[in-house]
């Protein structure tokens, strides 16, 4: 096996993107990369700095002044904002309505892209995100593409921020998902589709177990 075999899991929004990530990097004994929780990040900084989006020199010096660590403890990420840990608000909805904004803007995405690029140098990693196996990583090994039912990836996001505490209703959620496709797919700079050559998954009705399998057994058919 190379040194830096890298697993690539793109998909629409709520698709469990990061949970099947993060269950394959443990089975495999990879590194686990967030790269949904950078941009989340980024977008925080945004709002909590009232960054005007449309301002290239505003986002240029907010760029320079965002530094994002992640920090993967059993199977919760940490996810630390200029060192302070933002990991549960970054899932929030402020952050949730704005995320695809921020994350279109052509200088936020080369920033988190080259710092993605430099963790898969040397390294066996799987990450996740919506452009990992078409811009971040064109030449990984093995590239899954998630997508599920849209009312099906609503109603699981619903139950997640109802478990923390945000009161949201299933509607909203929806509405927001498909805000954040329409964005993720016909943004101009690294739009969300699927590479040529990634094998699509669609968990509408498989559980986490079932999912897991069907790409541990893609990663066993590429290594033999």
């Amino acid at each position: 096996m190379p040194k830096n075999f890298i697993i690539a899991i793109d998909g629409y929004s709520s698709c469990g993107k990061s949970t099947i990530a993060k269950a394959l990097a443990k089975r495999l004994n990879f590194i686990y990369v967030d790269s949904g929780a950078m941009y989340r990040a980024a977008t925080l900084y945004f709002l909590r700095n009232n960054i005007d989006c449309n301002n290239r020199d505003a986002i240029i010096e907010a760029l320079e002044n965002i530094h994002v660590e992640l920090h993967l403890e059993d199977d919760y990420t940490q996810v630390l904002l200029n060192n302070e840990d933002v990991s549960e608000e970054i899932r929030l909805m402020p952050v949730s309505q704005n995320v695809s904004k921020v994350s279109a803007i052509k200088e936020v995405r080369q920033a988190m892209v080259k710092l993605q690029q430099k963790m898969g140098k040397t390294k066996n990693i799987v990450m996740d995100g919506r452009d990992i196996g078409t811009t971040v990583f064109p030449d990984a090994q093995l590239k899954v593409f998630m997508t599920a039912e849209p009312l099906i990836r609503a109603e699981r996001r619903y139950k997640e921020l109802k478990a923390k505490g945000d009161e949201v209703t299933v509607r909203e959620v929806l509405d927001n998902l498909k805000e954040r496709d329409l964005l993720d797919t016909t943004r101009q700079e690294s739009p969300l589709r699927k590479a040529d050559d990634a094998v699509i998954l669609d968990n509408s009705h498989m559980n986490p177990e079932q999912q897991l399998e069907f790409v541990v057994n893609l990663y066993k058919n590429k290594i033999s």
